[in-house]
């Protein structure tokens, strides 16, 4: 996004606010991780208990909406000041300010994915890495960084089109890993972690010999 940004016609604006942009929502980010780490589907699921697989489930998905909402609500309280912490030039600030109401949204999203598929997600303590590489690959590079140069350099939004491309990926995303969880057997899947547990058994006792 920041080597895009790089051809548009304010070069030397636009990847500046983007990396402040792309800064700030690292910096964010750190606390749902934080939040993510706290249950851990693939436990549960390891331990025959589905139920509880769910719950901690649910609960994640529970904590981490709550501190989107309050993140973004912050964000787009700070949003006037908050330029102000890299650069001392209005025209940067001012581009800071309509980034985060975007950087906002995204965020919000960017949560939910995490849980959906990062650290104690359903996708990862499933075992569906392959599901979570499929829908990242289509959702980033097949839907939004096409939707995002099409936003900045056809209709002409510059790097909030850019962030609007990838805000569009994040929701594909959101979505598709959404169904995936929605669809979610806990039941079966605790009995496939059981199995892959058993069947590791005897690698394991030869390896220990």
């Amino acid at each position: 996004m920041v080597l895009l940004a790089g051809l548009l016609p304010n070069p030397k604006l636009e990847t500046s606010v983007l990396s402040i942009s792309l800064n700030t929502c690292a910096m964010v980010y750190m606390i749902p991780l934080g939040l993510s780490g706290a249950t851990r589907v693939s436990n549960e699921l390891g331990a025959g208990r589905p139920q509880a697989a769910r719950l901690a489930a649910c609960t994640a998905v529970f904590l981490v909406a709550t501190e989107g909402v309050v993140a973004a609500i912050v964000l787009i309280l700070v949003r006037k000041l908050w330029g102000y912490c890299y650069s001392t030039e209005e025209e940067v600030v001012a581009y800071v300010a309509e980034m985060l109401v975007l950087l906002a949204g995204s965020h919000f999203l960017d949560v939910y994915d995490l849980i959906a598929y990062h650290n104690s997600g359903t996708a990862r303590g499933c075992g569906w890495q392959k599901i979570g590489a499929i829908v990242n690959l289509g959702a980033y590079y097949l839907f939004g960084i096409p939707a995002g140069v099409i936003l900045a350099f056809v209709y002409h939004f510059g790097g909030k089109g850019l962030w609007l491309g990838i805000t569009l990926a994040l929701f594909a995303q959101a979505l598709l890993l959404l169904i995936v969880t929605l669809q979610t057997n806990w039941e079966k899947q605790a009995k496939k972690a059981a199995d892959r547990v058993t069947s590791e058994l005897p690698n394991i006792e030869e390896n220990t010999e």
